[in-house]
């Protein structure tokens, strides 16, 4: 696949300045990290994001994550890999992220839920981090940016 033009980002680096500041925002709130990196891989896969996809997995092996857990985000509900709050938060992920699928785009039943595991800070943080996850994978589908051939 062949990039339809560089990457927005480097193209129009003040956005990174940005982007930068919501990362540290969604990563400051106390949020465990394989929880944001879960609901990061969760919506790259929904979006078809190649190189988010392809990030978030490299992330979340170099960072401890099983091959069990990491095959099985796809499938999570079919799975015993999660605990309770990682499945609030990827049942999130996947509702605020397919927001045109249904009239009620995420159900009371799905904030409950996530509710029950963090407080609000966290909550802000986690749906923060969805939509930069979003934000990130609508630049790179649009513009068909690869996933990187040069990993070693």
């Amino acid at each position: 696949m062949t990039a339809r033009i560089e990457n927005p980002a480097g193209l129009l680096p003040d956005a990174v300045k940005a982007v930068n500041f919501l990362y540290k925002a969604a990563h400051s709130a106390g949020v465990e990290p394989v929880v944001l990196e879960l609901v990061h891989l969760r919506a790259s896969q929904i979006n078809g994001c190649g190189p988010c996809v392809d990030a978030g997995a490299r992330s979340m092996r170099k960072n401890g994550e099983t091959d069990e857990r990491l095959y099985a985000v796809a499938v999570w509900r079919e799975t015993p890999y999660f605990t309770d709050a990682e499945r609030a938060a990827l049942a999130l992920a996947e509702y605020a992220t397919r927001l045109a699928d249904q009239p009620d785009a995420v159900p009371d039943h799905i904030w409950d839920a996530a509710a029950e595991h963090f407080d609000e800070k966290q909550l802000a943080a986690i749906v923060l981090w969805i939509a930069t996850t979003n934000f990130f994978n609508r630049i790179n589908v649009t513009t068909r940016q690869p996933a990187p051939q040069n990993w070693g």
